[in-house]
């Protein structure tokens, strides 16, 4: 690993950060034009930062935290545009959304009360639901909200949190980059 490396995947990584502040004056002051590009951008970097983290085995804790914060403060930033431009939308669909909600608030607090922090798993079923969940926020801002993609993404991200929640029950101690409780239970054997 070198060291302009590491500072370069990172920098995307903080990049994402920095964005949302800007997601949500553009939300708030109904400049939805920027605000979906800034936001697929914020998505492609997304995904290319952890591909070159990777490809590069730059892969450190500290990275995989501000990846998951970045993470979560992108998807609040789309969710504040999404009731800002469709509050229709999300008002229909606020029984899984709520559902939601409720399992992300469990694993988290279960997280800080066992670990004293957020989990980075980076599970397989996360990335497969944060792809969706891009697919579907990108889609709702250039289109309109697709139903389909929409129940699906709330499938994925309902399994990702549910197996979230049971590793943080399983693992004693903190741990970044797991990749699911499948390879979790195959490496206890």
């Amino acid at each position: 690993m070198t060291k302009n490396s590491y500072y370069i995947i990172n920098g995307i990584t903080l990049y994402r950060m920095i964005a949302v502040p800007f997601l949500i004056y553009l939300a708030v002051t109904h400049q939805f034009n920027t605000f979906k590009w800034l936001l697929a951008l914020s998505f492609f970097t997304d995904a290319i930062d952890g591909y070159f983290a990777r490809r590069y085995k730059i892969i450190s804790a500290f990275g995989a935290r501000i990846d998951s914060i970045a993470d979560d403060l992108n998807i609040i930033a789309a969710i504040i545009g999404m009731f800002i431009k469709n509050s229709e939308f999300l008002l229909m669909e606020i029984i899984p959304i709520i559902i939601l909600l409720v399992l992300y608030l469990s694993q988290n607090t279960l997280a800080f009360i066992k670990y004293r922090r957020m989990t980075s798993y980076h599970t397989y079923i996360a990335k497969i639901a944060a792809v969706f969940q891009g697919i579907f926020l990108i889609t709702f801002f250039f289109f309109s909200p697709f139903y389909w993609l929409f129940y699906l993404t709330i499938i994925l991200t309902g399994i990702d949190l549910i197996e979230e929640i049971l590793l943080t029950l399983l693992l004693s101690d903190y741990r970044t980059n797991v990749k699911g409780l499948y390879w979790l239970k195959k490496s206890e054997n």
